[in-house]
């Protein structure tokens, strides 16, 4: 525990340089919990995320980000177009598609 509480040095006194070791371990520390907690499991999302919308196809049920349930009936560079109702169709961003879903969600939805 004392290698985390700085000792108090008289005023005329310089800490040593072996004092600063302990806090830069921590400073490591610190910042290798960050990567393996927050960075590393949204870098594996963004690339899951990145898969499926490469591999979008028409006729595919997938619900967008926004709660849209739909069949893909045209699948462009940046849109997809999804029919959401009999004759109902609307064009949204690829990016915003969420999920791929089994096919017959949308008949039994």
């Amino acid at each position: 525990m004392n290698s985390l509480i700085p000792p108090a040095w008289a005023q005329g006194a310089a800490p040593t340089a072996g004092s600063q070791i302990p806090f830069i371990l921590l400073m490591v520390a610190i910042f290798a919990m960050f990567y393996f907690v927050l960075f590393r499991p949204q870098q594996k999302k963004q690339k899951e995320h990145q898969a499926l919308l490469s591999k979008l196809a028409v006729g595919d049920e997938v619900v967008t980000t926004g709660g849209l349930l739909g069949k893909i009936t045209d699948v462009g560079d940046a849109f997809v177009t999804l029919e959401v109702a009999d004759g109902v169709r609307i064009k949204v961003q690829k990016y915003q598609v969420g999920a791929l879903m089994p096919k017959g969600t949308l008949k039994s939805a």
